[in-house]
């Protein structure tokens, strides 16, 4: 497929998704008159989240009435086990190397790339350490109880080699453009990858498939969700502000603005900044819940054990946890989406798979770390199952959950939570808006990034003041619909990237690396 005809048959995917939401008849109830521009365009995309969600939720196992498990879910956990084994548990064997490429002990600045390993891997990173950590965290144990945490943890690890694979590809198909910018991510191994294996047609559909989900998921889940969510956090602790969400748009506005016309470099110095002190502020703040409520942590653990591997609860509640703390890991730190291996291609490095190890530390910080810190403070303090905080159980208020967690403590943290909330949602802003560009450029190219970037920041406006709920659950179904196409693709190519880490293992074992970072 040429390029001009992938940019028209992208093209066209827009204008019938456009003309699927003007002409749609089930938008509305009959009996009801929906007025405003909130609500109209809330009721339209309530229709494609019903379509998509029947898709991507549709239950391909049935172990209980009450408990199922939905095909996204069971796609991504059963490539990122597949992975495991086939690598030969890399996450483990890695593991402490991949410390040692983030700390720039293999870093060479004439590599070829536009970021360092620590900056891909930050840049990564403040797209998945977000509001799923916070939120997340307490609807799953909310739902599921303190063993949903166990499964989370478990779903992390598994994950840490499907980001593996994933990155390792993104690195080795990329391509660098004449002024010096990188293509890289599943939209390049799916087309070249794919071409290789002599599925050159597919390759391109897939690739195109996978940057239409991206483009839709950037703008709703990695944009206009996070000003929308975050917003709803500062009226929380400041109620004066409810009546000034047009100001706080504005000001997200000029704050994404200012980094994103610079690029992936300007993107990559900033997360670099943010990244480390808000993770480190945060889990900070729940050490110090944590500690102030020590003798309660061996309960708190054996809660999560327990809770587990319940025998009382039965095979139906054994695999309803299961299902749930596996659900929302697979939201939180997005391995098998392909999102993150567009940053990671990015990355100055001779060795692909190099920066696929240091990508394998993305969810064990993303879901190991700092979910499991949220978990041991919704556990400890008890808000999950509280009376006081009920309606918040019933609502899935994650976010607020947490909040009240924080308040046990101390009276102002909600306030410091807020702010963490804030920052979790302007780095994640930042990071979805490269992943969305470098998407639109693949379909259009590069000239065309400056009409993308502009439309990333009038999404930014419009979640400050526009509440439709159904754009958001919409655009957060296309961010997870991104693992059908992307994992196609790693299942098809991951032979190549297994040869290579059997050769990179056997030079660092070695020292031929040492050598080399000697000169």
């Amino acid at each position: 497929m040429s390029m001009p005809r992938m940019r028209i048959s992208a093209f066209f995917l827009f204008i019938v998704i456009a003309v699927v939401l003007s002409i749609s008849p089930f938008a509305f109830a009959e009996e009801e008159v929906v007025t405003g521009f909130d609500a109209v365009v809330d009721a339209q995309f309530g229709v494609l989240v019903g379509y998509l969600y029947a898709v991507t939720f549709v239950d391909v196992l049935f172990f209980t009435e009450e408990y199922t498990l939905p095909l996204a879910v069971g796609w991504l956990v059963v490539g990122s086990l597949f992975f495991t084994l086939r690598m030969g548990f890399i996450n483990i064997r890695a593991f402490r190397h991949a410390f040692a490429c983030v700390r720039g002990k293999y870093h060479d600045p004439n590599d070829v790339g536009e970021t360092s390993h620590f900056q891909a891997l930050t840049t990564a990173l403040s797209a998945t350490v977000g509001l799923g950590n916070i939120a997340g965290v307490a609807i799953a144990i909310s739902i599921g109880g303190p063993g949903a945490t166990f499964w989370m943890i478990v779903a992390g690890f598994l994950g840490m080699t499907a980001k593996f694979t994933e990155c390792t590809l993104a690195q080795m198909y990329r391509t660098i453009r004449p002024d010096g910018r990188v293509m890289g991510g599943p939209m390049a191994y799916l087309s070249r990858g794919l071409a290789e294996k002599g599925w050159g047609r597919t390759g391109k559909v897939l690739a195109i498939l996978f940057c239409i989900l991206c483009i839709g998921g950037s703008f709703g889940g990695g944009n206009a969700f996070q000003v929308s969510q975050s917003f709803g956090s500062i009226k929380q602790a400041f109620p004066e502000a409810a009546d000034y969400s047009w100001v706080y748009g504005l000001i997200m506005v000029v704050l994404v603005g200012t980094v994103i016309i610079g690029g992936i470099k300007r993107i990559a110095q900033v997360t670099q900044s943010i990244v480390p002190t808000m993770c480190g502020l945060y889990v900070l703040a729940c050490l110090w819940i944590i500690l102030t409520h020590i003798s309660a942590v061996p309960a708190a653990f054996g809660a999560i054990i327990m809770g587990a591997f319940s025998p009382e609860a039965g095979l139906g509640g054994l695999i309803g946890v299961l299902v749930v703390g596996f659900q929302r890991a697979a939201f939180s730190n997005e391995a098998g989406i392909g999102s993150a291996a567009i940053a990671h291609s990015t990355a100055k490095t001779k060795y692909p798979v190099r920066e696929g190890i240091v990508a394998l530390l993305e969810p064990f910080i993303d879901t190991i770390v700092v979910c499991t810190m949220t978990a041991l403070v919704i556990v400890i303090t008890g808000v999950y199952n509280s009376p006081e905080t009920a309606d918040l159980v019933a609502n899935k208020e994650g976010a607020a959950l947490t909040g009240v967690a924080f308040s046990t403590v101390i009276s102002w943290f909600p306030i410091f939570l807020s702010i963490s909330v804030v920052l979790f949602a302007y780095s994640t802003m930042i990071a979805w808006s490269y992943y969305g560009e470098r998407c639109w450029s693949y379909l259009f190219g590069d000239g065309s990034a400056l009409v993308y970037r502009i439309l990333f920041l009038v999404f930014v406006f419009l979640g400050s003041i526009t509440s439709a709920t159904n754009i958001l659950d919409f655009s957060d179904l296309l961010i997870l619909s991104m693992a059908f196409p992307n994992l196609i693709g790693l299942y098809f190519l991951h032979g190549k990237v297994r040869e290579s880490l059997r050769l990179y293992m056997l030079k660092l074992r070695s020292g031929e690396f040492e050598k080399e970072s000697q000169h």
